[in-house]
């Protein structure tokens, strides 16, 4: 449970509640707009760095509400570039959130939830089960603290993407998803276009066309196996919506002009990365328009998964190519830094037991 207070915590709160706490405090409106750019553009982490604001404002902001966000807890960068941090949030609770460095900028990878419920087989975060959904703040929050370490790191790149596939299911957190996505679309606060960010899902039926008519970004759908009977082997709990009904609902998605859904494949080594696999996920797929991540397994201790052969990938690329299927292999990032999703915080909770 999240700790309970009289108190909001300011990052909590969407714009217009924000605004509903600073009128009735006697304030006018604008005021508002001026403590919401405080904290998402200027990442104030008291009310009286507001130096805009009176002091009886800010006085009054100290008494009647909280301001906090995660805090690193641990921080990690491979050889490649990839930063990998280990967030503690107010009642303890640890989340990971990753930056991955690209040409020109770097994408975060945020999470929804402390755990997951979904028990993918493949994935170190189904290990840990679900603990709690995260809050606006605590999934905006990774943000802001993505910032200060890039800042601080005084680098070149700056944050410009963000793919909502760390740990947990976003679509099981809907509410605070959709609240969250709209504060990152706010113009004086992050100011996120929805071409820069992506949600994925394992596929949650209630959810999905909703998020698609809010048009606030782009859906990434967790695949991973080509029939219903190898999906109920490796994502049981996911294959519980049948593949067949998870295609049709997708075939109803609302896409933009040239928009396409992505589908993620993670190719595991003798389980899912074969010749007929390949032709049963062009065959799947000529039903929707989507275009393939591939994505080749990062082995995670405690999990019976091997890496694929680089030459089934290959094959298995050029077969889904050659039949016309749009297809990206992305490079596994971060293997030297845990940087599989839930594997830090899964270590994480095994030291707390261990000193228990």
């Amino acid at each position: 449970m999240i700790p309970s207070s009289d108190k909001p915590n300011l990052l909590d709160l969407g714009f217009h509640e924000l605004e509903t706490l600073v009128t009735g405090l006697g304030q006018p409106p604008y005021r508002a707009r001026q403590v919401w750019q405080w904290l998402w553009q200027k990442g104030a982490t008291d009310p009286e760095e507001m130096t805009n604001l009176s002091k009886d404002l800010r006085k009054a902001l100290g008494e009647v509400s909280t301001l906090v966000s995660p805090r690193v807890l641990s921080r990690l960068q491979s050889r490649d570039g990839t930063v990998k941090l280990l967030l503690g949030l107010a009642d303890g609770q640890a989340i990971e959130t990753v930056l991955i460095p690209e040409r020109d900028h770097f994408t975060q990878c945020l999470s929804t939830q402390v755990g997951c419920s979904m028990g993918c087989t493949f994935c170190r975060t189904g290990t840990l089960g679900l603990t709690r959904n995260l809050t606006h703040g605590e999934i905006l929050g990774q943000v802001l603290v993505a910032r200060r370490e890039l800042a601080q790191a005084g680098g070149r790149l700056g944050l410009r993407n963000l793919v909502v596939m760390g740990m947990g299911e976003p679509l099981l957190n809907y509410r605070n998803l959709i609240t969250a996505l709209e504060s990152l679309h706010h113009p004086q606060g992050l100011d996120f276009s929805s071409r820069r960010i992506t949600v994925s899902t394992v596929g949650v039926a209630p959810g999905i066309l909703e998020y698609g008519r809010t048009g606030l970004g782009s859906l990434a759908v967790s695949l991973h196996a080509p029939t219903q009977e190898l999906r109920a082997e490796i994502m049981p709990k996911a294959a519980r919506l049948p593949l067949d009904s998870l295609l049709a609902l997708l075939a109803q998605y609302p896409l933009k002009s040239r928009e396409r859904l992505t589908f993620e494949y993670v190719l595991l080594g003798g389980v899912n990365d074969a010749p007929e696999h390949a032709r049963e996920l062009v065959r799947l797929l000529s039903r929707v328009k989507g275009k393939v991540n591939l994505i080749a397994y990062n082995p995670s201790p405690g999990l019976p998964y091997q890496a694929p052969d680089p030459g089934r990938v290959e094959t298995f690329q050029k077969m889904l190519w050659d039949k016309g299927v749009t297809v990206t292999l992305r490079k596994s990032k971060g293997q030297d830094i845990s940087a599989a999703c839930g594997q830090l915080a899964a270590e994480a909770a095994g030291q707390e037991r261990a000193s228990d």
